[in-house]
């Protein structure tokens, strides 16, 4: 396969999209580590901290780059396989096989990936944004000024629609990774049956996990929730 199958060809899109995919899912590892910092002892500086790393890192910031084309060329071969496969149906049944033949979010990953496409765009304008062209307040720990992402966040999820608006991005993500993972899989050729069980459990494990990780932050800074020193205090 040449390059220019790779873009034009359906077997190349759906390569394109399992590994920028693939691509994404580790951006989500290390953005679920960081958030992960606000559940625990000294939330706010230790949450910073890593955000600074993340926004002032050299090879992180070229990274940066490459998720952004990442997410771009996910969406977009996202899409373009969405309409060939409507554009291949010959006929639309008057009563189809549900999910008997296929799971309802199978189905539905156009739908749901907008959903996160939005999600994502409002995320980029609370924080990104601001993050990199100014508008946080500022704190200084040990003689070092960071932005305040820990102090803005509280500000955004003191406003239930934002609560709201993230936990449905949440919902979204995890539905969309638990189809997305197993169809990488697949089209990969990782379909050997001694792995297969294995990656689909992992799958099914991570589709859980990060998207609640991600949930709850916006829901312990609604409450005022922190942990401190091993035990769950409220802080009002």
């Amino acid at each position: 396969m040449n390059w220019s199958q790779l873009f034009t060809s359906s077997i190349g899109k759906k390569i394109v999209m399992a590994l920028t995919g693939i691509f994404l899912v580790v951006f989500l590892v290390v953005h679920c580590y960081v958030n992960a910092n606000i559940f625990f002892s000294n939330a706010e500086e230790n949450f910073n901290r890593a955000a600074h790393f993340m926004g002032t890192n050299i090879l992180i910031r070229i990274t940066e780059l490459g998720l952004f084309a990442g997410f771009i060329l996910h969406i977009f071969q996202g899409y373009k396989l969405t309409l060939l496969n409507r554009a291949t149906r010959k006929s639309r049944y008057a009563v189809t096989a549900g999910n008997k033949t296929s799971k309802w979010y199978s189905r539905s990953m156009a739908l749901l990936g907008t959903l996160i496409l939005l999600f994502l765009i409002v995320h980029l304008a609370h924080f990104w944004v601001p993050s990199r062209f100014g508008g946080l307040k500022e704190v200084e720990y040990g003689g070092q000024v960071y932005h305040n992402l820990y102090g803005e966040m509280k500000d955004v999820f003191s406003q239930p629609w934002a609560v709201i608006l993230y936990l449905l991005g949440c919902f979204s993500l995890a539905w969309h990774l638990l189809h997305g993972i197993q169809s990488a899989a697949q089209t990969l050729g990782w379909t050997n049956k001694n792995f297969m069980p294995m990656i689909t459990n992992i799958g099914i494990v991570f589709s859980i996990l990060v998207p609640a990780i991600f949930a709850l932050m916006p829901v312990f800074m609604y409450f005022g929730w922190e942990i401190n020193t091993g035990a769950l205090t409220l802080l009002f």
